[in-house]
């Protein structure tokens, strides 16, 4: 009898290998738990609904922002415009706890949630809903304020390296 499909660890792997072929805009989940602020670089970022506005973001139940999250705090999602990877790598685990901080220029919204005051764009979320599946915790979003700033220029992660995104030239028809 051939192993459990779920369990695979050829399948595990092939799925990963996929998942790098996949560019996705980076963004940076923020949070405030009391005085201390947490971030995190992710891809796992996507619209839900437009009625009620709502996201979803996908969190590893180990990071440290998770504890905060469960908890049922407000979140921003900061989309990472092209010149931010630094950020991105600060977040993503180069820095840790408050250090992530001082990159960028960060402030906080009127209830406390910190935001990338440059971002492409901040949304930031009422929790409003979640569930865990294997290692991570879907959290749902529903939008509460949106910021937009600077031209579209988003930072694209794809194959483990940070890039960007530029328009193909039109087609021209024969």
């Amino acid at each position: 009898m051939s192993a459990n499909p779920e369990t695979s660890p050829t399948l595990r792997d092939d799925m990963l290998k996929a998942m790098r072929r996949m560019a996705r805009s980076v963004a940076v989940i923020s949070c405030r738990d009391g005085e201390r602020r947490y971030s995190m670089s992710v891809t796992a970022v996507d619209s839900l609904s437009a009625d009620p506005p709502s996201l979803l973001i996908c969190i590893n139940r180990n990071s440290s922002i998770y504890p905060p999250l469960d908890a049922g705090t407000d979140f921003c999602i900061n989309l990472l415009a092209a010149d931010h990877q630094d950020i991105a790598v600060d977040c993503s685990g180069r820095l840790k706890g408050e250090e992530r901080f001082t990159s960028g220029e960060w402030e906080d919204d009127l209830l406390g949630v910190p935001c990338l005051r440059n971002a492409q764009a901040n949304l930031v979320c009422r929790q409003d809903g979640r569930f865990d599946y294997g290692t991570h915790a879907v959290f749902i979003g529903r939008l509460r304020e949106v910021r937009l700033a600077g031209e579209v220029s988003p930072l694209v992660y794809v194959d483990g390296a940070y890039t960007t995104s530029a328009p193909l030239r039109a087609l021209c028809s024969a």
